[in-house]
Parts: C-alpha cells; structure tokens; sequence
C-alpha cells in the first residue's frame, strides 16, 4: 500500500556534474548517493530528498520540486547572492502575478507567498512561504497521519 511509503521527486538533468555542483555549491544540500553513470540523490531538510537522473535535453513548463520556507524574502536574497535568478510570471487564470520575483496569494486569512527559479538544467524549482494558519494545518494534519501510520512503517 502506498500511503506509508516515501515519496520523492525525479529530475532529469542534460549534465550531472553541472546539476551536482548547482545543488551542492550554489543551493547547499548534500548528496549522499552519486552513481556517476546514472544519477545522484539529494538529501533536503526535514528528511525529503531528490533522484537527479540523466538523461536527454527536456523541457518541463511547470514547476518539478517545491521548498517549504519560513522566510521567502531571506531565501532569496541568499539564492541571489549565490547567482540564482528567480523568474517573473504574470498566470491571471492562476492568480499568479509575481513582483521582483515573488508572487503573493491571498485567499482570505491565508496568504502566502511564492518564487520561482530554474536550476542549471532548466527544471523549475519553486520557494513557498505558507501562511501561519496553513502552516498549523499542515503540522496538524502530518501529526495526524504520524499518528495513524503504523509502527512498522516508520523508519528513523
């Protein structure tokens, strides 16, 4: 069954040195498994991670792995000082209309914010700041399923 198993996400890379060095050098995550003929995993906080595999030039229009951040404004001021450019989208049928590189969404008490970048490969990567009460939501329900996950299928 598939709800007590790890999910991570996949991204193609044309050159993994370059993708190695961008993750590691200019991002600050480690990887902790390379198989330099076939791709790498990435290990994030919070226990998440990422295959970066190789493959042929792709191109994905949308967003392929997202960030949860407390502070937007201070992740991307350090990104920046790094190189990273965040990009600029104006989706009305979305509501995504990003200024300076940020787009702010407002659906009542629950804004937040968000920006987006492309790594050294073209994938677009997003940065989201959640609001508190979506933030207290998201710890309610992940201590929920914590809860009602079996022993077994926890792994430390």
């Amino acid at each position: 069954m598939l709800s007590d198993k790890m999910a991570y996400a996949v991204l193609p890379a044309v050159d993994l040195k370059r993708a190695r060095k961008f993750w590691e050098d200019t991002i600050g995550l480690k990887v902790m498994l390379d198989e330099p003929a076939q791709g790498m995993m990435v290990m994030a906080g919070e226990g998440s991670m990422f295959y970066v595999y190789q493959r042929g030039a792709t191109k994905a229009d949308h967003t392929v792995l997202e960030f949860k951040v407390d502070n937007i404004d201070a992740e991307m001021r350090d990104l920046r000082s790094k190189g990273v450019k965040f990009e600029e989208y104006d989706i009305p049928a979305m509501g995504i209309k990003t200024v300076n590189g940020v787009a702010t969404m407002d659906s009542g008490d629950n804004m937040s914010k968000g920006a987006w970048f492309k790594d050294t490969e073209g994938n677009i990567i997003a940065l989201d700041q959640m609001s508190k009460s979506n933030l207290e939501k998201a710890s309610m329900q992940n201590s929920m399923m914590e809860m009602a996950m079996p022993k077994s299928a926890m792994k430390k």
